[in-house]
């Protein structure tokens, strides 16, 4: 018998656990404790579990919050949804209930390693019912997936089965590393792109430093995050200092902050996770006018390329973000798919309509181009 229950914490379930349903998963089981330390606010976690016997079979992350619908619409959609706001405040704003998390690319659903492989799509479509449950007891009508990723279609398909609307989501890029040199690497490129590179190379750079403990930078860092944050027509969640610090301590050896400094100046910071079979790109923060004159994102670009290569590893998963910039150095995409219904039927139906004109590729040219050349 299949008992489902849903939790507050994370730390409610058993570590390995947890662990053997998501393997090889650097957003592991230590990732959301640490997400959870963090404090971010305006969420509240919420950790889904099937057990078996009272053993954990299968398990996703959720969370709820009070979601702004134009939060992926960019240049003239976001300059009118503003003004809308402007006379009708809270106009786009729904209480949302998500399986996946404001701070993962994907959602991912996981299952224990002994399940017969067969039994994953009922179990995932336990995972969904018990979700909506959730939710409910909540008082939450929209219930969402966030990210789907079609590297997953048994899980699509549950979605699909289950009657949820869909629309495109944020593709998410990466680099196959398969070169044995930085050089090797630009001789990929396009003529244009390879050579604005080799002049960035040849100029004078920011020094480079790794590290896994920075709370004496981290009001600076602060300062380069809000910078950067308030550049950025997709904002979803706002960390806080807590988060870069919890990171950092619980993951470890799979987590560092890559620091670049002029002269005596922090100019600009990137936030990765890493094993031996990726590297992930979760927050690059700058100083605009450094970056201006010293390039910096190319800079960071190049130096976490040369650590795969250095290291042997094979993916650098580069985020869901600069889809153009991607686009020229080399990136390939994974699409992802958001899903949603809410249980008021009219109002679904107006959700129905609202999609059309929120939909993400709608107002990126590039990012349409990146989900047209999805895998």
């Amino acid at each position: 018998m299949i008992t489902a229950l849903a939790f507050s914490t994370i730390e409610a379930i058993d570590r390995d656990a947890w662990n053997a349903c998501f393997p090889a998963e650097l957003e592991d089981w230590n990732y959301y404790r640490a997400v959870e330390r963090a404090g971010i606010a305006d969420f509240q976690w919420r950790y889904l579990a099937l057990y078996e016997d009272e053993v954990l079979i299968a398990a996703a992350v959720a969370f709820t919050t009070a979601y702004s619908l134009d939060t992926t619409v960019q240049g003239l959609g976001k300059r009118i949804s503003e003004r809308l706001r402007r006379v009708w405040p809270g106009l786009f704003d729904v209480h949302l209930y998500a399986l996946g998390s404001p701070v993962a690319e994907q959602c991912h659903v996981g299952t224990a390693p002994h399940i017969d492989p067969a039994r994953r799509v009922d179990l995932l479509q336990q995972l969904l019912r018990l979700a909506r449950h959730d939710a409910d007891q909540a008082g939450v009508g929209l219930l969402a997936v966030k990210d789907a990723s079609h590297r997953d279609p048994q899980w699509l398909q549950v979605c699909q089965d289950a009657g949820l609307q869909s629309m495109p989501g944020l593709p998410s890029a990466e680099l196959p590393i398969r070169f044995g040199s930085v050089d090797a690497y630009l001789g990929t490129l396009g003529k244009s792109t390879r050579k604005d590179l080799r002049r960035t190379l040849r100029g004078q750079g920011p020094r480079i430093e790794w590290r896994r403990s920075v709370d004496d930078l981290l009001p600076r860092m602060m300062a380069l995050y809000e910078a950067t944050l308030s550049r950025s027509d997709l904002t979803f969640e706002r960390l806080p200092p807590g988060y870069f610090r919890q990171v950092l301590e619980h993951l470890d050896e799979r987590a560092a902050c890559v620091l670049y400094w002029v002269g005596e100046e922090l100019v600009a910071f990137n936030l990765v996770l890493f094993d031996e079979l990726r590297l992930v790109d979760k927050f690059f923060a700058h100083d605009l006018a450094q970056t201006r004159e010293h390039n910096l994102y190319v800079r960071s670009w190049l130096a976490n390329v040369d650590y795969c290569i250095e290291h042997g590893i094979p993916i650098y998963a580069c985020g869901q973000a600069g889809y153009a910039s991607k686009l020229r150095l080399g990136c390939s995409f994974t699409g992802n798919t958001v899903f949603f219904r809410h249980r008021n039927r009219l109002l679904d139906s107006l959700l129905r309509v609202v999609k059309l004109f929120i939909r993400p590729d709608r107002s990126d040219p590039a990012m349409a181009a990146a989900i047209s050349e999805q895998q």
